[in-house]
C-alpha cells in the first residue's frame, strides 16, 4: 500500500503554547500557497499569506 501525500506541510514553525502562542506557517503542497496558522489556548485562526498586491504567497519551488 503506497503511503497517502500529506495535502500540508509546516514549513515554519515558532512559539510552544504555553509561554508563547504556537505560530506556523503551512504550505499548500498541491497549490503553492502559504497560510499563517496561530494557536493561543483554546483559540486559533487561518489566514493566507498576501503579497502587495493582495494575492497569495506562493512558495518557489
Amino acid at each position: 500500500m503506497a503511503k497517502k501525500e500529506e495535502r500540508f506541510e509546516v514549513i515554519y514553525n515558532e512559539g510552544n503554547g504555553l509561554s508563547s502562542p504556537v505560530r506556523k506557517v503551512l504550505l499548500d503542497t498541491a497549490t503553492g500557497v502559504q497560510y499563517l496558522f496561530v494557536e493561543d489556548g483554546y483559540a486559533g485562526g487561518l489566514c493566507p499569506l498576501l503579497d502587495r498586491e493582495g494575492k497569495p504567497l506562493l512558495w518557489n519551488v
